[in-house]
């Protein structure tokens, strides 16, 4: 596995998104970073690749994305390898650091006397860091599915039944019926939602009605599905994807302008203030060949968003991988760090291109570099259950058996928790441990008199004290 940086710069051409590539390669040439460069300063190149196959030499070269000729300078370059064993310490490592905390608990009767020897056991109760799946209206009245979703999930998001053409198929004809349940039943069991979505720029993913209309309807057919929208849902979703996939099309920017997509951020954000507003992107971080989703034309959007008076609070990636570049995805979320906003995995699926066993060895890796990078704050599946299967990828059949996948979040769920530890004071009255950050119940008992409470393990670098008196 190896990591690349480098610094360029142009000549012949202002700006220009290039291309950094690995070859010679069993398929050709594979993308390994882009950057967009310009001619009047130096631009930084991060990238990286899995070198998975056998060859004497490999060569990185550079290129225009569009292929036309110009002089590209390189400096400064650098080319890192990490065995796979080196890669996992270092998530093991950034998880110990940011997902978890040293606690102490200190005993104590009620003269301030240390208590010596009594039995100490924590259980953690929630997890701090948000892991969830897709549902659809298919979760509604099937208890089985209900129970096997909460017993694994403390995150949700709806797959269809937010979008436009699942809530108004007609104008004016607003269905929220099964949004509301859905949300009755997320609430009901303490899992917190996100909102998916206000728009999307796909126009075939835009209701049949909404297509026609003059801009002047058009603008006040969007004002409008804002306001029910969020009008009805107020302070229910913790995050919405306001314009779903403004990279890859502009059906809204082309008919109400360049700045509709900042004006639907600044209506959301007046309609719903507590809400965390986001760009939602695919092929951002599941690849570097897509020249419409660079890393760099992402943050370039972010920006631009944001200098247009948009409230933007979250990076929002979609994660619909085919073979994951882990050094890759790094390197990008590394980039998108930089930032200073919560990240979010929103859609994480693997193609079903690929067999159920690889789609799990796949999925696996893709969730440890997610779990373990310390800019990520939440991850989300999208493995919506239908009779039919899901999307991509499925973590159970209908009968709610494992498939392969399954069995890796199941695995994941339980090493990312703790279950429980226990043991008895020192010398000092204290029984220190490392656990997950999330609730907790503290159950201490001595000489026939038992205590409990609760307590929380928060991000930070200090030891957490909890002081408990017998």
């Amino acid at each position: 596995m190896y990591t690349f940086s480098c610094w360029v710069k142009l000549e012949g051409a202002y700006s220009a998104l290039i291309t950094a590539r690995l070859a010679p390669d069993n398929t050709g040439a594979r993308c390994i970073a882009t950057v967009v460069a310009r001619s009047d300063c130096w631009a930084f190149v991060k990238g990286g690749f899995v070198l998975d196959w056998p060859t004497q030499t490999s060569v990185i070269f550079f290129q225009n994305a569009d292929k036309t000729p110009m002089k590209i300078t390189v400096a400064s370059g650098s080319l890192q390898p990490f065995t796979t064993d080196q890669w996992a310490m270092h998530q093991q490592d950034t998880i110990r650091k940011r997902r978890k905390r040293v606690a102490t608990i200190h005993v104590a009767d009620p003269q301030g006397a240390r208590v010596v020897g009594a039995s100490v056991s924590v259980q953690q109760t929630a997890k701090d860091f948000p892991i969830g799946s897709a549902i659809a209206s298919t979760i509604l009245g099937n208890q089985a599915y209900q129970q096997w979703f909460v017993d694994r999930f403390n995150a949700a998001v709806f797959e269809d039944e937010l979008k436009w053409y699942s809530t108004e198929p007609m104008s004016g004809q607003l269905r929220f019926d099964v949004p509301d349940q859905m949300l009755a039943f997320v609430r009901s069991h303490r899992v917190m939602v996100r909102g998916h979505n206000i728009f999307w720029e796909n126009q075939d993913a835009t209701p049949r009605w909404v297509k026609n209309l003059t801009a002047d309807d058009l603008r006040a057919a969007v004002n409008t599905r804002i306001q029910s929208l969020m009008t009805r849902y107020r302070g229910e979703f913790a995050h919405w994807d306001v314009n779903n996939e403004m990279l890859h099309y502009n059906f809204y920017e082309q008919r109400l302008g360049p700045n509709a997509s900042a004006e639907f951020f600044s209506v959301a954000q007046d309609a719903d203030p507590l809400a965390t507003l986001f760009m939602n992107e695919y092929n951002v971080i599941e690849t570097c060949d897509d020249p419409f989703s660079t890393v760099d034309t992402y943050v370039s959007k972010l920006k631009d968003l944001r200098s247009a008076g948009a409230i933007l609070e979250g990076i929002g990636l979609e994660g619909h991988f085919s073979k994951p570049n882990i050094p890759l995805m790094r390197a990008i979320l590394d980039k998108l760090a930089t930032l200073g906003l919560p990240i979010w995995f929103t859609e994480i699926d693997i193609s079903n291109k690929f067999d159920a066993q690889t789609q799990a060895a796949y999925l696996e890796q893709v969730l440890r570099e997610a779990y373990s990078h310390p800019a990520v704050s939440g991850v989300m599946l999208w493995t919506a259950l239908h009779p039919s299967g899901c999307y991509q990828m499925c973590l159970t059949d209908w009968n709610l058996s494992n498939l392969p996948t399954g069995d890796v979040v199941d695995r994941l769920l339980n090493e990312w928790r703790t279950l429980q530890a226990a043991g008895q004071t020192d010398a000092h009255g204290a029984y220190s441990f490392t656990g997950y950050l999330g609730e907790y119940v503290l159950t201490v008992s001595y000489n026939n008199r038992t205590t409990q409470s609760t307590f929380s393990l928060s991000p930070g670098d200090e030891t957490r004290h909890i002081n408990v008196q017998m």
